[in-house]
């Protein structure tokens, strides 16, 4: 499928997205059966040293910010080993002092599951010697998306550039890691074109994740006026990811569901078969304003009935 074609297929509604999303839902089908994967993300802090401009916690924002500590990890991962997931994902800003907290609760992670547990993280841009710490503490996967492919829109976003992005996820795939990548669909500037080529640039790289999620404005961000991402571009956007990577993992991500309530029952209608499901702590929860003070915070109970009704099981 080249970049045209990918093109006019982002575009189709009515009966010929149908035919996509069934196109996609076979894919995943022949390659992962009915099995879907639910992971536990604890967000373990809302700091950050980005400026990034769609994200309420970004670096010029005040708020009341918080970084766990290694034994609040551990009392949130008990609720994830309780609950039967073995995945446990830590997220969160991009600051430096995530690297030595992640690098000393993964270790006690490990053991805490007798091993039988994936450590995922999504902390940002790092070293190639910080990933290679993290990688030797036990990390099995990490995600960075890309978020737009368009350097010129990259840049003007996060007042950094792509080519640094890129080359972190270079290092990420060098050292062996799983790693994830993924776009914002919406984003004020973007290109139909762009769009195209973020869905060929995880085919590209090969990651073994990636993920699509609507533009939400913000509260108290300079984008906080531009429109809402589009859903039925964004379902359309997952489906030829699955169609063009077969064996990824692709989440129906809370931003769906923040939109429209039972957007990610139709993210797993579009090809969808990750779930995450949020053990952050009540108080630090609420200050993880990541698509403001509202957001949609997926419980196990809402996961699993998603699950359910899209005929998927763990």
């Amino acid at each position: 499928m080249d970049k045209l074609e990918i093109m006019q297929l982002l575009n189709v509604r009515g009966e010929q997205q149908q035919a996509l999303f069934s196109q996609a839902r076979s894919v995943r089908f022949e390659h992962h059966g009915n099995k879907a994967i639910m992971r536990g993300v604890i967000e373990i802090t809302n700091s950050c040293h980005m400026n990034c401009l769609y994200c309420p916690m970004r670096r010029d924002n005040p708020m009341d910010r918080y970084l766990m500590t290694s034994a609040q990890i551990l009392e949130a991962a008990a609720s994830i080993r309780d609950s039967g997931i073995g995945v446990v994902f830590l997220q969160g800003g991009e600051i430096p002092a995530t690297t030595q907290l992640a690098g000393r609760v993964i270790p006690e992670l490990k053991k805490y599951f007798n091993g039988n547990v994936e450590i995922l993280l999504c902390l940002g841009n790092k070293t190639r010697a910080d990933f290679a710490f993290l990688k030797s503490q036990g990390a099995d996967g990490y995600i960075l998306k890309h978020e737009t492919c368009d350097p010129q829109l990259f840049m003007a976003l996060r007042q950094t550039t792509l080519a640094d992005r890129l080359a972190c996820m270079k290092d990420l795939l060098d050292l062996g890691y799983r790693v994830g990548t993924g776009n914002i669909i919406g984003l004020p500037g973007q290109s139909p074109s762009s769009l195209a080529e973020d869905i060929l640039l995880a085919v590209e790289y090969g990651t073994h994740m990636a993920s699509c999620a609507p533009f939400i404005c913000a509260p108290d961000t300079p984008l906080a006026s531009e429109p809402l991402g589009d859903i039925d571009l964004t379902l359309n956007t997952m489906a030829l990811m699955r169609i063009l990577n077969p064996m990824a993992l692709i989440p129906a991500v809370s931003a769906l569901e923040k939109i429209r309530p039972g957007g990610q029952a139709d993210g797993f209608n579009a090809g969808a078969n990750v779930i995450t499901v949020n053990f952050t702590p009540i108080r630090e929860k609420l200050k993880y304003e990541i698509y403001g003070k509202n957001r949609f915070s997926v419980s196990l109970k809402h996961a699993e009935s998603t699950l359910e009704a899209a005929g998927l099981h763990i």
